[in-house]
């Protein structure tokens, strides 16, 4: 019977709003005291009620009873919305931090991915932070050296190994930290979203990774994602955090879908404030029908417009914006750049404010629901610098048509020429 590796009973954590402490050693030896000793915090002003047990008040309740066995070889996916629990899970059992409540067994050695840059200090070359990490981890130099090559191959990030990380990109910091992280032969391994950004070609490639530790090492894997395809491809069982609380705990197709159930967005336009500290900025999107009417359903026939409104603060160059479409499953349909079509902006975009559209040709969707992503991409680095990720979902029908029922993502309409011989 395979082992349980992984055990959390009952666990929470409780975060307090606010200011943390009293400011003064004193004072918080004084209210771990009280609290010690079952009574309320000395520090509170008269007539202010102690919250700490409570959900609401000052704190807040990030895991609320969480119980959750894994085994040993398993690759377990965690999906939910922003501010679901997700991170601070991971935290939890990376001993980040400790829980409130409850109890967590873990068997083995863990190598955790949770941002970018983690466990690497900037001043430090690459090589330097390869060693420092292993050493963390419990490595001898000897098993390092073994690795190193492995490693500094997969990362691709050879020419700059003796370059100080602080002046890696965000791109090159995550495909070094996974590449240590992954290597390093870890009882268990926890990635967090930061794959997102990498390139396609190196999640693919990290995806294969982990893939290959489950099943060849018979490493446990805890993965998150936004990303519904490399969850799907990548995890046998997954668990959907709402909340805090685990409201679905099953086979990951199962999952998925009860996720992007509850996850269906309509918003047909959206706003967001200037943000002066950026080079590039996105301001404002719709999507509109072929009437010119907002909207989120559309026939097959109809074209689809999306106009994207945004700000340039600071010449930058290799800066685009870009278009993607998901299927419900996570599944890229497209991804499109609008320097692909006005090359000129890759080399010089004034600084001002732009108003762009781009239209989805009608006879190209197939039926079907798809999610739209929105985002500002540094070409060159590979690097988003903003990412509206699935901001809103649109659906395409063929009723009334007469394409029903086609398979595949895109149904073009294609010129034939036929002749009779």
């Amino acid at each position: 019977m395979t082992e349980t590796v992984i055990k959390l009973e009952n666990i929470s954590k409780q975060y307090r709003l606010g200011t943390i402490g009293t400011q003064t050693i004193r004072g918080d030896l004084q209210r771990w005291w009280y609290k010690m000793r079952g009574k309320n915090d000395p520090s509170l002003k008269i007539g202010q009620e102690n919250t700490l047990s409570k959900a609401g008040g000052e704190y807040v309740w990030a895991l609320k009873d969480i119980n959750l066995e894994v085994k040993q070889g398993e690759v377990l996916g965690i999906i939910g919305k922003n501010g679901a629990g997700k991170s601070t899970l991971l935290k939890l059992l990376s001993q980040v931090t400790t829980p409130t409540t409850g109890q967590i067994k873990v068997k083995g050695r863990i190598a955790s991915l949770l941002e970018v840059g983690t466990g690497f200090h900037p001043e430090l070359s690459g090589k330097e932070n390869i060693f420092l990490n292993a050493a963390i981890l419990g490595m001898t130099k000897n098993d390092i050296k073994l690795k190193l090559d492995e490693i500094v191959e997969f990362a691709g990030v050879a020419k700059y190994l003796d370059t100080p990380v602080k002046r890696y990109s965000s791109g090159m910091y995550v495909r070094l930290a996974f590449a240590v992280a992954a290597h390093l032969e870890p009882d268990i391994l926890v990635v967090d979203e930061v794959l997102a950004v990498g390139d396609a070609e190196f999640q693919k490639k990290a995806i294969g990774k982990m893939q290959d530790v489950s099943k060849s090492g018979g490493r446990t894997v805890l993965f998150v994602s936004h990303n519904m395809a490399s969850i799907n491809k990548l995890c046998e069982r997954c668990i959907m955090l709402q909340k805090g609380k685990v409201v679905f705990d099953d086979i990951t197709k199962i999952v998925i879908d009860n996720y992007l159930l509850s996850d269906s967005k309509e918003i047909l336009e959206y706003k967001q404030k200037q943000n002066p500290k950026k080079a590039m900025n996105l301001r404002y999107f719709n999507i509109i029908n072929s009437q010119g009417s907002l909207s989120n359903m559309f026939r097959y026939d109809d074209f689809i417009t999306i106009n994207i409104e945004y700000e340039v603060n600071k010449i930058e160059k290799n800066y685009c914006i870009w278009v993607g479409i998901k299927t419900s499953q996570g599944v890229w349909a497209f991804n499109i750049l609008d320097v692909d079509y006005e090359p000129k902006y890759l080399e010089n975009r004034p600084i001002g404010y732009y108003k762009t559209k781009v239209k989805i040709p009608s006879k190209w969707l197939n039926a079907g629901k798809y999610f739209l992503t929105i985002g500002i991409w540094n070409y060159k680095n590979n690097d988003n610098i903003e990412r509206l990720e699935d901001i809103t979902t649109f659906s395409v029908t063929d009723i009334g048509t007469l394409y029903k029922g086609r398979l595949g993502i895109l149904q073009p309409y294609l010129k034939w020429e036929t002749t009779k011989q």
